[in-house]
């Protein structure tokens, strides 16, 4: 049996690429979400089950079907490279009328420490060439 001729170019996984992807931070991993947060999100669930028996109640079990199917659709449509802003998405859920942080503290896309998108990069991840994140994170 012979040794393979190749070297391994992943040594650890892929995310401990520190030159490309930058230092990976171990606090994400040790504190967990907000409980206020959590809270928010697990009323915001629940306000969607309701919404989506009144409409079933009101309009038939059809409609919250195709709501379903729509939302699949619209959540799948994004441009090829850039990030996408799913204003499709945002018409059919309802939350273009929601006020979040990025409305008043900006989007954290736009901020100066957020490294420039490699178009190539993410063009070679979309394609199966390298492997790593589309778009990489805060510097």
């Amino acid at each position: 049996m012979e040794a393979p001729k190749t070297i391994q170019h992943e040594i650890g996984g892929v995310q401990n690429d520190a030159v490309r992807f930058g230092l990976h931070g171990v606090k994400s991993d040790l504190v967990g979400s907000h409980p206020l947060q959590s809270a928010y999100e697990s009323a915001k669930k629940t306000q969607e089950e309701m919404k989506r028996k009144v409409l079933a109640n009101t309009y038939g079990t059809a409609m919250p079907l195709k709501m379903d199917l729509d939302r699949q659709i619209l959540s799948r449509f994004q441009r090829p490279l850039l990030p996408s802003s799913m204003l499709g998405l945002e018409a059919v859920t309802g939350t273009l009328d929601d006020f979040g942080f990025e409305d008043y503290l900006n989007d954290p896309r736009d901020s100066e420490t957020v490294r420039p998108l490699d178009l190539h990069h993410s063009m070679e991840v979309r394609l199966g060439l390298s492997k790593g994140p589309v778009c990489p994170s805060f510097m």
